[in-house]
């Protein structure tokens, strides 16, 4: 993984962390266990880094749910 995508990637978690009121680990885990994050954010981080935060994060949570990691329940709480 390149310092680009890397850095990418922890800036999903730690925004992903906020909006969704989850520690930074946990929601790591989630998306490691879940293959979002090596299966879906990573390799797709020519496209996803173009779209603005707010339609990452929804996208993001979405795909969570429909991972079954992360309760339907849960929306996005975007601090502007």
């Amino acid at each position: 993984m390149d310092r680009k995508t890397l850095e990418f990637v922890t800036y999903c978690i730690a925004k992903l962390s906020v909006a969704l009121k989850l520690p930074q680990q946990e929601v790591y885990r989630r998306l490691k266990s879940s293959g979002i994050l090596y299966e879906y954010i990573v390799p797709s981080y020519d496209v996803l880094h173009t779209f603005s935060s707010r339609y990452l994060m929804e996208d993001l949570t979405e795909y969570m749910k429909e991972k079954g990691v992360l309760d339907s329940s849960y929306s996005v709480n975007m601090i502007k």
